[in-house]
């Protein structure tokens, strides 16, 4: 899976003028939870944008004081008037303690109700799970070929081993429905039959 490694520094300080002094430095302040211990520290901004700014699933290296912290993202808190980073979480994967995650998916094939005609609408674009940290990977595909036209696929309808999946089962993840122009053509069909049908003879005068 796809790692990205950060180079932070300890936060020793706390509070609003510490935090306010880092920011002015081009530093963001974070904490990691969940390991041992808590541990707050700093990284240039420009290191994160990485794994803030995408869909992607990452786990994040964080280098601390010569300690190397395995991580995912948890949280992140952005300025509401300049819309810059402002505080980042991380929680550290232990390797025995299941964790919640949200994995992105994958769409896979081609849905039979595409081919028929008809237009695929995603609904949800990821998934929240429960696992330990060696069973996390980049998503989780969802296989589209038996889709077929006016189908859906549940959350329900995804297997997959080792995860246990916190959202509601009955939400539509993606389905497939019917286009304006095969609408018109099916509306159009029986008119078309009916025209072609033959006009029945008059019956033989006795």
């Amino acid at each position: 899976m796809k790692a990205i490694t950060i180079e932070g520094q300890l936060r020793t300080e706390t509070g609003k003028k510490a935090t306010r002094q880092l920011r002015s430095q081009g530093l963001v302040p974070g904490v990691i939870y969940g390991g041992a211990s808590e541990v707050s520290f700093a990284a240039p901004v420009l290191a994160f944008k990485p794994l803030v700014y995408t869909p992607e699933f990452q786990v994040a290296e964080i280098k601390v004081e010569g300690k190397t912290y395995r991580t995912i993202l948890k949280d992140i808190q952005f300025d509401k008037v300049t819309d810059h980073l402002n505080h980042i979480d991380f929680l550290e994967l232990v390797e025995d303690k299941a964790i919640v995650a949200t994995l992105p998916l994958k769409f896979t094939g081609a849905s039979v109700g595409v081919k028929a005609g008809g237009k695929l609408i995603t609904k949800i674009k990821s998934l929240k799970i429960k696992t330990l940290p060696k069973y996390l990977k980049e998503n989780i595909e969802v296989d589209l070929t038996n889709l077929e036209l006016n189908g859906n696929i549940r959350v329900e309808d995804v297997k997959v081993d080792n995860y246990e999946i916190l959202n509601s089962p009955r939400i539509p993840i993606a389905s497939v429905v019917m286009t304006r122009q095969l609408k018109q053509e099916e509306a159009a069909a029986p008119a078309k039959g009916a025209a072609a049908k033959p006009a029945a003879k008059p019956a033989a005068k006795k």
